[in-house]
């Protein structure tokens, strides 16, 4: 997730401290990894620098200065830009579980306990989002139909790598 340009689109509906910005992300998009006040106020530190962002208004507090962020139309295009730009599809095409059961393979280890292992780690996952998306609004349903889904197809993939264990150990033992 490209946080800079999450703080910039939440600066569309009007201008915003670095605490509020935190907030606002963090109740729409940082239920499983809220943001760090540091990486806020360095990743506003960055937008002001580059032009998308200039400083709306300084507060003097019992604290430090509170600066109001407002995005600038520079950053307004850039957003856009951003949104209508897709994202590049993660293949996995070498993952770690991969990895772990051809060398479990090659180092005569049980390759087929490496897959039973996974699963039930997968289908423990599984059971904390439904819970989850069970329990949870609209923005939570659909964050954990995509895990959910993602997790799906790992599943058939470990099923149909349980099936073909002996070709696939047949293959690597060349």
């Amino acid at each position: 997730m490209s946080i800079g340009h999450t703080l910039l689109g939440l600066l569309e509906s009007g201008p915003r401290h670095g605490y509020d910005l935190k907030r606002a992300f963090d109740e729409k998009f940082g239920h499983d990894r809220p943001l760090h006040y540091g990486q806020v106020y360095s990743t506003m530190s960055r937008l002001l620098k580059n032009g998308l962002v200039e400083v709306d208004g300084i507060e003097a507090g019992e604290g430090p200065e509170r600066k109001r962020y407002a995005i600038t139309d520079a950053g307004v295009t850039d957003v856009a830009r951003w949104l209508t730009t897709p994202e590049k599809p993660e293949p996995y095409l070498q993952s770690t579980l991969y990895t772990k059961v051809v060398l479990a393979l090659l180092t005569h280890r049980d390759a087929a306990g490496v897959l039973d292992t996974q699963r039930s780690e997968h289908l423990r996952m599984m059971r904390i989002l439904t819970d989850r998306k069970r329990r949870g609004d609209l923005a939570d349903q659909l964050i954990c139909d995509h895990a959910l889904f993602h997790l799906e197809a790992d599943l058939r993939w470990l099923e149909l790598t349980a099936a073909r264990l002996d070709k696939l150990r047949e293959a690597v033992s060349r």
